[in-house]
């Protein structure tokens, strides 16, 4: 009879199934660092980040996108975390503290996190819990945490943006940030430029711990959720994890989490990325909205929403209207820099993949300022016009957009819910990343806040700009709409 598998043997093969590497393996159990499932995968992405093709180890930049990686390579940014009580901290200080430091003499590494006034107490806490068993000199005038191989960790606390200004300027192997929401694209990216390396078979790199929502929920989102859900990871990984992950988690605590409603219970509980607090669709649900289409039947009616913008995006979304009189957002064309014979060029082709032409058309409804004429009496509808596309004015009322809206979205949370009458195919890539992260304006409450893409082309409301056009114009009656010119063609 076999002999029965000790705690040991068990928590060796959870962690290899995870893919954690030998060694990193043996640093827990030499550190008695016993991690959990989600947390173990954190670290087996966190080893993963040591993978370098050959090429990249030529340094030939032609053969990566500088800003989405190489595929034969391993990312450089690792996030973890979701829900609140999924035990991110603790996973964080054990793979930098009894893996990367022990594994590489001289390593430098940064542990950044947002605290209150007890910050340095919970760190202290933190360092005790994790790094028990693991030969270590805390220099607490420092703030730093010092290994016999002379690798080191300085412990950076920010209560506001501008703290962060303090750590930069060095040079850091690793850069670990947690509540890495509550910073704006600007200082991650700040932050970034200090994380490089000379150091032989060490490939420089980031981890993030967070859960959604605060001010960096747009670009945490854009970085992470958005290859993780599509799939196409290369810079990155996200483990997602939830309180019941935890094992350890004090009950009182999970019975507080289970008790959350609203978009709290949305966030810290269940981890959604698609709700945060402020978020003024929280109606929308992505389970019940984002439906794959496929072929377009011949009867709908067909028209474009159109968003004009040169250093912002020129965005316009091919709509239909079923027989039920649901609206689909069929696909989407969005570039910034463009001039219109490129943009008509591609909106062409657009609607071509569907059967359709231009003449198919019900209306293409855009924006106001596409009819302003410059002093030689020229406007972009009449350049579009030239090019084959005949814009009409769109109802611009935002207050009556949003809220039109609201009321395609539907009421998931009432008993019976309110089923949408809106769906959106995952074409509309763009659309379905901006409607969840579009926040309530302050000073206008029944609005949705205006916001511009950042430097990188991310966020901004120029999606749902022409989507809210469109959307307005299916709430005309029917009786205003012409003839569907499609009528009666197979």
């Amino acid at each position: 009879m076999p002999p029965t598998p000790t705690s040991t043997d068990l928590y060796i093969a959870a962690a290899r199934d995870a893919g954690c590497p030998p060694d990193q393996i043996a640093n827990f159990l030499r550190a008695r660092i016993v991690l959990q499932s989600k947390q173990l995968l954190a670290s087996a992405a966190a080893r993963s980040c040591d993978r370098r093709c050959r090429s990249c180890e030529a340094d030939h930049e032609a053969h990566r996108d500088i800003r989405k990686g190489c595929p034969d390579c391993g990312p450089t940014k690792v996030g973890f975390g979701g829900s609140r009580g999924s035990a991110k901290s603790h996973w964080a200080l054990a793979q930098v503290g009894a893996d990367d430091c022990q594994r590489f003499d001289g390593l430098k590494c940064l542990y950044l996190r947002k605290v209150g006034k007890s910050g340095k107490e919970a760190v202290e806490d933190l360092r005790r819990s994790v790094l028990h068993s693991v030969l270590h000199e805390y220099k607490s005038q420092e703030q730093r945490l010092v290994f016999p191989n002379k690798s080191s960790i300085r412990l950076g606390h920010f209560q506001t943006e501008k703290d962060i200004d303090n750590y930069l300027g060095l040079e850091y192997d690793l850069a670990l940030i947690e509540e890495a929401t509550q910073l704006s694209s600007r200082k991650v990216k700040d932050i970034g430029t200090c994380v490089r390396s000379s150091k032989k078979g060490w490939r420089p790199r980031e981890y993030y711990t967070t859960n959604p929502g605060g001010i960096g929920h747009g670009w945490f989102k854009s970085l992470f959720i958005v290859p993780l859900r599509a799939g196409t990871e290369v810079a990155t990984r996200f483990i997602q994890a939830y309180p019941r992950d935890n094992r350890f988690l004090d009950p009182e605590y999970l019975a507080v989490l289970e008790a959350l409603t609203g978009w709290q219970r949305m966030a810290w509980f269940e981890g959604c990325w698609d709700i945060a607090a402020g978020q003024y669709f929280t109606n929308f649900r992505r389970e019940s909205v984002v439906k794959t289409l496929g072929p377009t039947p011949r009867h709908w009616r067909f028209w474009l929403g159109f968003d004009y913008g040169f250093q912002h995006y020129t965005s316009c979304h091919l709509l239909a209207e079923d027989g039920d009189g649901n609206v689909w957002f069929v696909d989407e064309h969005a570039e910034q820099g463009w001039l219109p014979e490129q943009h008509a060029a591609a909106i062409h082709a657009m609607l071509a993949r569907h059967g359709l032409a231009a003449g198919h058309l019900q209306t293409i409804q855009a924006g106001g300022d596409c009819f302003n004429k410059d002093r030689h009496g020229k406007s972009t509808s009449g350049d579009y016009e030239a090019l084959g596309l005949t814009f009409e004015r769109a109802n611009l009322d935002r207050i009556n957009g949003a809220a039109e809206w609201l009321r395609r979205l539907g009421a998931p949370d009432i008993t019976p819910p309110r089923l949408p009458t809106v769906f959106i195919d995952p074409r509309c890539a763009r659309l379905i990343e901006c409607l969840p992260s579009l926040q309530r304006d302050p000073n206008r409450p029944e609005d949705v806040l205006k916001v511009d893409t950042d430097d990188d082309g991310l966020g901004g409301d120029d999606a749902y700009d022409d989507a809210r056009y469109g959307l307005m114009y299916a709430a005309k009656t029917p009786a205003t709409w012409g003839a569907n010119p499609l009528a009666g063609r197979r």
